[in-house]
C-alpha cells in the first residue's frame, strides 16, 4: 500500500488532565500517515486522485488547536476518526503524537501516543 506521510506537525493546544493544561496550553507535535493506492495520482498527476495534504494539515491543526480532550489518546483518536471520515480512498490512518513536556518533572523527551486505525 502507498503512504503520504505528514510528519513533525507542530501546533498548540490545551489538552491534559490538569487544569492548568487545559488554561495555559502546550505544544503538541504530531505525524500522520495515509494509506491509500497512490498509482492513478502517479499515472495522471492530477490532485483530484490524491489526497490534498495541505487540507490534511489543516484538519489535524483545527483538531489539535480545538475542543480540549484530557486524554492524548482521545486527540489520536478523534485525528485518525476525521480522517477516516473526510477521505474514504485512504485505507488506514496511523497517529502518532507527542506531548513534549507533560506538567511534571521528567526527563525524558515527552509521552508519545502511536495509533492505528483502519476502515472497517
Amino acid at each position: 500500500m502507498d503512504k503520504i506521510e505528514l510528519k513533525g506537525m507542530h501546533f498548540y493546544g490545551y489538552h491534559g488532565v490538569f487544569p492548568e493544561e487545559n488554561k495555559l496550553g502546550q505544544r503538541f507535535h504530531a505525524d500522520v500517515e495515509l494509506s491509500l493506492d497512490l498509482s492513478q495520482a502517479g499515472q495522471s498527476d492530477d490532485l483530484n486522485h490524491t489526497i490534498n495534504y495541505a487540507e490534511v494539515y489543516e484538519r489535524v491543526k483545527g483538531i489539535v488547536q480545538g475542543k480540549p480532550f484530557h486524554l492524548i489518546e482521545a486527540l489520536a483518536e478523534a485525528i485518525a476518526s476525521d480522517l477516516l471520515h473526510q477521505y474514504t480512498r485512504v485505507n488506514d490512518v496511523a497517529v502518532r503524537l507527542t506531548k513534549p513536556h507533560p506538567p511534571f518533572d521528567t526527563h525524558f523527551e515527552g509521552v508519545t501516543v502511536h495509533i492505528l486505525r483502519k476502515r472497517a
